[in-house]
């Protein structure tokens, strides 16, 4: 059973007289529970890739499947709703708002998106903020804490919702090599806790290194045959 089918999925951009293809006839599929990156250049589709499965964006050919939603077919509202009900973020310069404390970051989404009673949204923050060892730091807000522990805040923000699905997008790229790595083993422990999928867009070999499942992008195609470059734990990338 897949959490994600893409079948020759195209998407255009038209840029003032010229159409731009930002992938070419991609498709794949995703099991839940999965540790994946797609990779490759700049402006290869890697991020396009994230925005279609978070519903951010819409593919013009080919057909979607995310949680046995095909996403393609949602307004804007149900867009909304599902990725309220089924999906996290999290981004490379984290996105915390800085007039919230961590706490405060980490409730936002329940209380704007899924409406969750206060007493479950304590339980479940609490709960989070053991797993990310980020307790200590609830009342601080983002400019206090540092770079690292804002990620960790993101994760927790990302997990919160109970989401099937995490969309990751460079979550690294701003990261020391040693905060990387603790914060890549944090998004792996969460995983096997929550059986969550985590989807990376990534340059950073030290993601390409602990995914495993691996799809590089070239040109908007994956390579291969648009076949994983690598589906085994700790793999290493094929081209």
């Amino acid at each position: 059973m897949s959490l994600i089918v893409a079948q020759n999925i195209q998407k255009d951009y038209q840029v003032g007289d010229v159409l731009v293809q930002a992938l070419r006839g991609v498709t794949f599929d995703i099991a839940p529970a999965s540790f994946v990156a797609f990779v490759g250049p700049s402006g290869s589709g890697k991020s396009t890739v994230l925005n279609l499965i978070g519903c951010l964006d819409k593919p013009s050919a080919g057909k979607l499947i995310v949680a046995d939603t095909e996403v393609a077919r949602l307004d804007r509202e149900e867009s909304a709703s599902f990725r309220g009900s089924h999906l996290g973020f999290i981004f490379q310069d984290f996105n915390l708002m800085p007039v919230l404390t961590v706490y405060e970051n980490i409730e936002y989404p329940l209380i704007m998106v899924q409406d969750v009673p206060a007493a479950e949204r304590k339980d479940r923050i609490s709960r989070l903020l053991d797993a990310v060892d980020m307790s200590g730091q609830a009342g601080k807000y983002p400019y206090q804490i540092s770079g690292g522990q804002k990620q960790r805040v993101a994760v927790a923000r990302a997990l919160v919702t109970n989401p099937s699905l995490v969309l990751a997008d460079e979550p690294t790229a701003n990261l020391d090599s040693q905060t990387a790595y603790a914060v890549i083993n944090l998004m792996k422990r969460m995983r096997d806790e929550l059986n969550t999928t985590f989807i990376f867009s990534t340059h950073d070999q030290k993601i390409v290194g602990e995914a495993e499942v691996i799809y590089r992008l070239v040109d908007g195609q994956l390579e291969n045959g648009n076949s994983p470059g690598n589906n085994t734990k700790g793999g290493t990338l094929h081209a």
